[in-house]
């Protein structure tokens, strides 16, 4: 058995090196690559863009270094880190920080913390630690994180998935938070991974979807090696996947476990990523599930409470060499404003992000020819998620970077274990550059990126940046320049919707053209981004028209609305 898995382990990280040369159709994008490189030589050659995102972690007050109970013994779970979110927990209008946290494993302490990290925005660049006083000091192997009002009551919730058993914390309104998992009839003993509130039946009342990943513990721990002599961190390969799970909100402050009469229970999936999406337009929210080494689904809608997964036919199951990847993060966005939303996935090192854009019925991979592709190959993307860095109205793509195994570069001379992320800058045609060179040295180290977010944490109207690393320190990178540009941020406020107007979906018109946003919960990696959606209008003097079309079906418009201001829009009373 030890050799099987030896054996399995060392074809695992070869067939990870070598499976790219190995596809007709990625050698054909490489080389159409390197034809755009050469006609687009001089897009690299970009001037300054204006934004520089600084590392302010220890100015602001934030000491948080994540845990994962590493002791040499090379448990799974302590290669996947954990996420992070974004969150108004007591209503004063800035965003206040969560961080996940991992724990000791018993016996075995470390002397690092055991809990979450909750810090609170004191609206002056600093943040205090609340965890203790807001009820949230409890000791778990937290994974992800998904936020939102779950009880409709006007505050912010929330979930953590865990190793073990998954935990909900109720807001009660007064900074505190209290755990109701056992009374709200939520049940996941899985290896939670990435989380996300949306409400899959339109009833106003959100629902939840948990990925889970593989079935691991430490009674079932096993031996891989990469040398044939020393134990290292087996691949998912290894194990049995989970099924995920999806929970009905029955809107009395319980939940049902409908995922078996839905159709998304999958015992072969192992779940990293969960994207909450339209991606047929039919006004209903889809799911799509990132899996590691096995295909991605896609579960569409069909409108009477059920699903039916669609990943192979709409080609987002397997790569184009018809190989399963090592998908992690995951998001949608329509970044080219084709009225679609396309998406982006992160994939193992050796594997190219995807760029799936969506073409009504089918996706077609992008990556290469978008200038996306060959600059991610080597890399090993968690986080992943669209957003407006310098709000020229056009959705850039951010990553978090990082490897699994510590001594990866002994083995493959060019990858790393701590990695750079990547910042790639769109171009409004169809292209990105890499402009991580351009925003300063902060957000060029190298870290093992796991998490990340963004949100607006000094209210300037631009976005920040969140990162959390496997086993070392948080880091926020404050966005200085982005607001250069003219912005309108959008904060819903339902009422036969959601209360957080998740699932919406607001679209605004200027003389710079009409761009779409859909309020969503979860995506990235375990990690949860701010609620209110900001639009980069560029140097346009007025806003013609916003409109929000709400998961109801009811429609609010807002018309000749001048720039850079937070404004709420409420949805008409039914």
């Amino acid at each position: 058995m030890d050799f099987y898995l030896t054996v399995k382990h060392e074809l695992y990280f070869a067939k990870k090196f070598v499976g790219m040369l190995k596809s007709v159709a990625t050698l054909a994008h490489l080389i159409i690559f390197l034809i755009f490189s050469a006609l687009n030589a001089g897009a690299q050659n970009l001037p300054p863009l204006g934004v520089e995102f600084t590392d302010i972690t220890h100015a602001a007050g934030i000491d948080f270094v994540h845990n994962t109970g590493a002791f040499g013994q090379k448990y799974l779970p302590e290669t996947m880190g954990s996420g992070c979110a974004f969150i108004d927990y007591d209503n004063d209008g800035w965003q206040d920080i969560l961080l996940v946290n991992g724990k000791d494993w018993e016996g075995k302490p470390t002397g690092k913390r055991q809990t979450m990290a909750l810090y609170r925005n004191n609206q002056d660049g600093t943040f205090t630690d609340v965890t203790e006083t807001a009820g949230l000091a409890v000791p778990l192997y937290g994974m992800g994180t998904a936020v939102a009002d779950y009880d409709n009551d006007g505050d912010s919730d929330i979930y953590i998935s865990c190793l073990e058993t998954d935990r909900l914390f109720q807001n009660r309104g007064d900074g505190t938070f209290i755990d109701i998992t056992e009374t709200s009839g939520i049940h996941n003993p899985g290896f939670g991974t990435s989380c996300a509130w949306f409400d899959y039946n339109n009833d106003g009342h959100l629902d939840l979807y948990v990925a889970n990943y593989v079935e691991w513990s430490i009674e079932n721990d096993l031996f891989c090696t990469l040398d044939g002599k020393n134990k290292s961190y087996c691949t998912p390969e290894s194990y049995q996947g989970q099924a995920s799970k999806l929970f009905r909100n029955r809107g009395n402050g319980t939940f049902a476990d409908v995922s078996r009469i839905a159709r998304i229970e999958d015992n072969n999936s192992k779940s990293l990523g969960v994207c909450i999406f339209d991606y047929n337009a039919d006004g209903l929210p889809d799911i799509f599930e990132a899996n590691d080494t096995q295909p991605n689904k896609l579960y569409q809608n069909n409108g009477d409470s059920t699903f039916i997964e669609s990943g192979m036919l709409t080609g987002i199951a397997y790569n184009e060499s018809g190989v399963a990847t090592g998908a992690m993060g995951i998001d949608a966005a329509d970044y080219d404003r084709s009225g679609r939303e396309s998406l982006i996935i992160g994939n193992f090192s050796n594997e190219m992000l995807n760029l799936y854009h969506n073409e009504g019925d089918f996706f077609i991979d992008d990556a290469p020819a978008a200038h996306i592709g060959n600059a991610t190959l080597l890399t090993l993307t968690f986080a992943c998620f669209f957003f407006d860095f310098d709000l020229d109205g056009n959705l850039d793509i951010f990553t978090a970077n990082g490897h699994v195994e510590n001594d990866i570069n002994a083995i493959q001379s060019q990858v790393t274990y701590a990695q750079p992320p990547h910042l790639f800058h769109n171009d409004s045609h169809g292209k990105f550059t890499d402009a991580l060179n351009k925003v300063g040295a902060d957000l060029m180290k190298p870290m093992v990126g796991r998490g990340a977010a963004y949100g607006d944490i000094d209210n300037d109207g631009d976005w920040d940046l969140l990162v959390t690393t496997s086993n070392g320190p948080a880091h926020l990178f404050r966005n200085d320049g982005g607001n250069r540009n003219a912005w309108i941020k959008i904060q819903l406020a339902g009422q036969k919707s959601n209360r957080d107007g998740i699932g919406a979906q607001i679209r605004i018109t200027s003389a710079s053209g009409t761009q779409t946003r859909t309020v969503k919960s979860g995506s990235s990696y375990c990690s949860q981004s701010e609620l209110t959606a900001t639009f980069g209008i560029n140097s346009d003097p007025i806003i013609q028209t916003i409109e929000v079309l709400w998961p109801s079906g009811t429609t609010s418009t807002r018309k000749n609305v001048k720039p850079n201001q937070h404004i709420r829009i409420e949805e008409d009373a039914p």
